[in-house]
């Protein structure tokens, strides 16, 4: 799911990376609306009520806002960088796998601290909504830089946009034979109906186990990690074989 960029990637990819982290966005978002009436695995509402706090003339409170439309985008930002240069530093494979790790930790820090620190202040419900931004712009920006922005999951605007487009593209029988848009297709209503099941799910787990929700989403992220690291396992097992097989016929020849 992660291993792979942008063209090398297969559309079986980007289903299995869609679905998993749309699931993982839509735990997050529902349980930050839950605790904190606040969503965070966007910032469109966000910068409405940067608008009207500017206009309410409350700079405190603006300035939070924009502290945290600013760290979405600082997550995005750090999982493209870490794509683009961190070949170089980490190898491809963990560069990939960095953003996820960050992402896990954050969120496994705002379990932690509901758990067994939050006293429902406002500042505390301030820190841990930045905290959970964060993790949103890391993900989404991983899955887009990986993916070439064919998946983006912490967010359906675009994406039921995208899938009205594509239907009403379905109705030309041109297109409708297209596999390119046939995929499409199937990839963002997969990522919508994933978001709507992880988002349910967590609600429903949440009036059950309370802040235990928060390392569900961690093991999903884990899982994600855990699956690449078992393909790359089995690939390097299956490059080595073929390699000692190789010796072997050379040398016995």
């Amino acid at each position: 799911m992660l291993r792979k960029y942008s063209n090398h990637r297969t559309n079986a990819d980007n289903l299995k990376l869609g679905t998993l982290t749309a699931f993982s966005a839509g735990m997050v978002n529902v349980l930050s609306l839950i605790i904190f009436f606040s969503f965070t695995s966007n910032v469109t509402g966000h910068y409405a009520i940067l608008a009207q706090e500017i206009a309410k003339q409350n700079w405190i409170q603006a300035c939070v806002v924009f502290l945290w439309i600013f760290l979405f985008f600082a997550g995005s930002m750090v999982s493209n960088l870490l794509i683009i240069h961190g070949n170089k530093y980490f190898g491809r494979h963990l560069s990939h796998a960095i953003p996820i790790i960050l992402e896990t930790i954050c969120i496994l820090s705002t379990g932690i601290y509901l758990q067994y620190f939050y006293t429902e202040s406002l500042y505390e419900t301030e820190l841990l909504v930045a905290l959970l931004l964060l993790a949103m712009g890391l993900q989404n920006g991983l899955t887009a830089s990986i993916s070439n922005s064919s998946v983006k999951t912490t967010h359906l605007t675009g994406l039921t946009t995208d899938l009205a487009i594509n239907l009403s593209m379905m109705t030309k029988e041109s297109f409708r034979k297209d596999p390119k848009v046939r995929a499409k297709g199937k990839l963002l209503f997969f990522i919508m109906v994933f978001y709507m099941i992880g988002a349910i799910f967590s609600g429903l787990l949440y009036y059950e186990i309370k802040y235990y929700t928060f390392y569900i989403v961690c093991c999903v992220l884990c899982f994600i990690m855990l699956y690449d690291y078992y393909k790359l396992s089995i690939t390097k097992l299956v490059h080595g074989k073929s390699y000692l097989l190789k010796k072997y016929k050379n040398t016995d020849q």
